[in-house]
């Protein structure tokens, strides 16, 4: 009697139900479970085990199981080209076993790379110093050789789409410089308070070294043909459009500013900028604004 209850008492789980728990741990990205369950199937079903070693081999070499084994992989499916010459699983095995082994060699020269560029990388820190000193320097001789060629600009270019600014001495350009337009920026200026940038053919005709935004140079906008128009659609046509830098107090912001148009209708630079454009425009230098 106790025998038999407890014969009774013990559960035989079905091929099917292991099969379709080690798929469901695989699914959940459980592969060591996984893998205990396909090794019960081996235990309790041999008749089966080409195919469960196949599906180990395939876990084992999972690109997702953070605890992939090739080695372990390659013992799975060589098992099975040994074992099992009629498996239907004989042709994929060994197809299997060629590609694990370009993927440990694949593996072993992306390892080797990388171990080059980690010494790259230790010798260029050990040099960081005197490249940031060469940076230096070439900077200094940029600033020399354009300071050298260039007395003072004869026009200013601004290219309003490219968001441009280039300064120009007989013909040939200098130096060019990324700008901020007014918030407005598509099309020319009509009227006071439409935050446009103006387009058309102007000249500096003031300077003010105590500006509220660093520098600036002012351009003579309006002029004839931008009167008209403002005349014509009845309004005031604005005025105060200057080649200035960063309002007073926000200098930190650096080259960033120009990644927005924020003015009200200026063309905008950064402070070192606007200090070299300063020097070298002149009152009367041409000015000519492009859409």
């Amino acid at each position: 009697m106790l025998t038999a209850i407890l014969g009774g008492g013990c559960s035989h789980i079905d091929e099917g139900t292991l099969s379709q728990e080690a798929n469901q741990f695989f699914n959940q990205g459980n592969y060591g479970a996984a893998l205990g369950k396909y090794e019960q199937l081996i235990a309790n079903y041999p008749a089966v085990e080409d195919r469960v070693l196949f599906e180990m081999g395939i876990v084992y070499a999972y690109p997702r199981n953070a605890q992939k084994d090739y080695r372990k992989s390659l013992d799975c499916f060589q098992k099975i080209v040994k074992d099992y010459p009629d498996s239907e699983y004989r042709y994929d095995s060994q197809m299997m076993i060629l590609q694990i082994h370009n993927v440990i060699i694949k593996d072993q020269k992306i390892a080797a790379q990388q171990a080059a560029l980690e010494t790259s990388r230790q010798a260029l820190e050990g040099k960081a110093d005197e490249i940031v000193a060469l940076q230096e320097k070439i900077e200094a001789l940029e600033e020399t050789v354009f300071t050298l060629r260039m007395e003072s600009a004869d026009k200013v270019m601004i290219e309003k789409q490219a968001r441009r600014l280039s300064l120009l001495s007989k013909g040939e350009v200098i130096k060019t410089y990324k700008i901020a337009l007014g918030g407005n920026p598509v099309g020319p200026k009509e009227r006071q308070g439409d935050n446009k940038t103006p387009e058309g053919t102007y000249h500096i005709d003031a300077r003010n070294g105590n500006s509220g935004f660093h520098l600036s140079l002012h351009i003579s906008y309006p002029n004839e043909h931008d009167k008209k128009r403002a005349k014509k659609l009845g309004v005031s046509p604005g005025g105060d459009i200057m080649i200035h830098g960063i309002k007073n107090g926000f200098s930190q912001v650096g080259v960033s500013h120009a990644e927005t148009d924020w003015t009200e209708g200026c063309i905008a630079v950064t402070n070192q900028e606007m200090e070299e454009i300063y020097k070298f425009v002149p009152i009367g230098t041409v000015v000519e604004i492009t859409p």
